[in-house]
């Protein structure tokens, strides 16, 4: 078997039986798998800063899997999402999509169907850790102004030209050019475009 290289899936089933069916079927794809019997098992071992999905039982003894759902959305922890359903469970099953559930999956499970599901889980998941990561750089750039700077700054962005923004905050417009000097410089930006998508969280690519 090749190493599996394409992410985490995180499986939680109470059932031994289910859990080794996707393993085995999931682990046949090249997946790393980590399987566990009920939400709190995963709860606890749960890394958010790694590409992984989740599927989950939606009846569980427990922290049903709608009520980890719910936690995790409590947390701030937007990993993507997959329940395991009966066929009574379906109704259900939709509503969780309301709250952010890529999908769900029924039993028995068609391989190829659950491939392409995993597959769009861990892609959301690189895009979504990569936009965290962008966002927290983006964050960490702008923390370096000063006030007066993070005022000017505001402006820029807003539009106004020096002479505006040096009657706005009643300083010079020397003092303004100084201060754009220094943003553009903590910020790392060469060019007013590369300004604004710093201030505007626009990717590099946009």
């Amino acid at each position: 078997m090749k190493p599996a290289t394409k992410g985490t899936v995180y499986v939680i089933d109470d059932d031994e039986a289910v859990r080794d069916s996707l393993q085995w079927l999931l682990e046949g794809n090249d997946y790393r798998v980590r399987c566990f019997d009920s939400a709190e098992a995963f709860l606890a071992r749960f890394d958010p800063r790694e590409v992984a999905c989740l599927i989950v039982d939606v009846r569980m003894p427990g922290m049903s899997g709608l009520e980890l759902q719910e936690r995790l959305l409590q947390r701030g922890q937007n990993i993507p999402l997959a329940f395991i359903t009966g066929h009574g469970d379906v109704p259900m099953a939709v509503a969780t999509m309301k709250k952010g559930a890529i999908d769900f999956i029924e039993k028995p499970f068609n391989e190829n169907l659950l491939r392409d599901l995993v597959d769009r889980m861990l892609q959301k998941a690189r895009v979504d850790l990569e936009e965290h990561a962008q966002s927290a750089s983006r964050e960490a750039l702008l923390s370096k102004l000063t006030s007066r700077e993070s005022q000017v700054l505001e402006r820029i962005v807003a539009g106004r030209l020096n002479k505006q923004i040096a009657d706005d905050l009643n300083i010079s417009i020397k003092t303004v050019e100084a201060h754009r000097a220094n943003i553009m410089e903590k910020l790392g930006a060469n060019t007013v475009a590369d300004l604004l998508k710093i201030a505007l969280g626009a990717s590099s690519k946009a």
